[in-house]
């Protein structure tokens, strides 16, 4: 599951005191992160049809952590550990990791596109979130965008029809969770990347492990070596997308997260050998649509904030 395309100057913050250098290098980074995470969900897919999706998420954050805090370590020493609003970093962590056992709880029922497709409600929430809790203003252009992509994903849940599965709700509530953890994101300044991925890597890490005498299943060692490499896949496609906003602003470069849509559409039809159908591509470029607009809305404002600023 990759991270929803950001429409705020959320990355960029977490990056900060990064300077921008080239935007093509950050997309470029960017959707190889979207193929590094559609590969990771697909494995992910396989070991939710025989394991516990608590376990698929434990063996995928307990990798992650192997990875990413030892990194940590070496990069900054135990400082970089440290943060300056560590009950905010919990919560988000808590935001991230229940979106991860509730998305990857609904891939044994749905296809890899329609979850995904209906995930990329996410950065609807946010906004809706910011405005809630942070005070952000939005004007009409990017409510209607909004309501236009809920008209999308609507379309490929397909409620009130034969087609419509209640397993669709869990991407939905994972969107939520995750919308949750990106506006809590914003609450926190001064807090290095690394440090908030190694804070959401322990977070979820202690969190699963306390859960896994309820849901343990003993792993085979066909799905142990799965679980290490969606693992590893997960970390690496992390770390990428902090390379892509190191590498611009995130109105520009967080619309070409849509691109998953596409990979997950392949690769499912590879693996599994289901195609998306109609209306699930259709709802799909809708929501990508309303996403694409929402960016470009927020990278006006930016640039009418700096002008005035002037």
């Amino acid at each position: 599951m990759a991270p929803a395309p950001r429409t705020t100057n959320a990355a960029p913050q977490a990056a900060a005191g990064l300077p921008v250098s080239s935007p093509l290098r950050g997309i470029l980074f960017l959707i190889t992160s979207t193929i590094v995470f559609s590969v990771a969900d697909v494995i992910t897919k396989q070991l939710a049809a025989t394991l516990p999706p608590p376990e698929v998420a434990w063996m995928r954050y307990i990798t992650f952590a192997a990875f990413i805090v030892p990194f940590v370590l070496i990069k900054g020493g135990p400082a970089l550990l440290r943060s300056q609003r560590p009950g905010l970093q919990v919560v988000r962590g808590l935001g991230m990791v229940g979106s991860s056992i509730m998305f990857i709880q609904s891939l044994p029922h749905l296809p890899v596109a329609d979850a995904t497709a209906i995930f990329f409600v996410s950065p609807i929430l946010i906004m809706a979130l910011s405005v809630l809790f942070l005070g952000e203003s939005v004007g009409w252009r990017r409510w209607t965008a909004a309501a236009v992509g809920l008209i999308g994903v609507l379309i490929v849940v397909r409620p009130g029809t034969g087609a419509f599965q209640p397993a669709a709700f869990l991407p939905i509530l994972s969107a939520s969770s995750w919308a949750v953890g990106a506006v809590v994101t914003r609450k926190i300044s001064g807090d290095q990347a690394l440090t908030t991925l190694a804070y959401s890597a322990s977070v979820g890490s202690i969190v699963l492990s306390a859960l896994m005498p309820f849901n343990w299943v003993t792993p085979n060692g066909t799905e142990i070596a799965l679980g290490l490499c969606m693992g590893v896949l997960f970390a690496i496609g992390h770390w990428l997308v902090v390379l892509a906003y190191r590498h611009g602003n995130a109105s520009m470069i967080a619309p070409f997260s849509y691109v998953q849509l596409i990979w997950a559409g392949t690769l499912g039809y590879l693996v599994f050998g289901t195609l998306p159908d109609s209306w699930t591509i259709a709802g799909a470029v809708i929501i990508a649509m309303s996403g694409f607009y929402t960016a470009y809305r927020e990278r006006v404002r930016m640039l009418q904030r700096k002008f005035s600023a002037a």
